[in-house]
């Protein structure tokens, strides 16, 4: 199923997230970083990733503009960053689709996603780019 290009420009719902030192733990001990022990530890910069995982079901964006998630394959992830957040900020995640397109002959479905991350007050912290890739179930095989 094609995914429609009407998603270009589609708002998704922000999401909030206070960050502290316990969730930096765990995440540097799940990614082999060096465990933060300072105490208002700077945010690593792919932490910043994980927080659009905070809610119910991260992946029902792609589910919403059709994409069979069985088909689905992680891209490309990059970064552009203006401020380091650290341990009690609180931060704000916004996405929205900012493309849809094919290659190979419509075989894989690409859609990109970009995140601005702010603190709460509005101040930039990063702008996300996720590609996600989508391949026809006939190339799949």
């Amino acid at each position: 199923m094609a995914v429609d290009q009407d998603a270009i420009g589609t708002e998704l719902p922000p999401v909030q997230l206070t960050v502290d030192a316990g969730r930096l733990r765990f995440f540097a001990k799940a990614t082999g970083a060096p465990v933060p022990v300072e105490d208002a530890p700077a945010v690593p910069p792919t932490f910043l990733f994980s927080i659009e995982f905070e809610q119910p079901d991260p992946f029902a964006w792609l589910t919403r503009i059709g994409v069979d998630l069985r088909h689905l394959l992680h891209g490309e992830q990059s970064f552009a960053y203006h401020s380091v957040a650290h341990a009690g900020d609180t931060l704000v995640a916004t996405p929205r689709i900012a493309d849809v397109y094919t290659k190979k002959g419509g075989t894989m479905e690409f859609v990109v996603k970009d995140t601005a991350v702010t603190r709460a007050d509005g101040s930039q912290v990063a702008d996300l780019r996720t590609v996600a890739i989508i391949r026809a179930p006939e190339a799949s095989r």
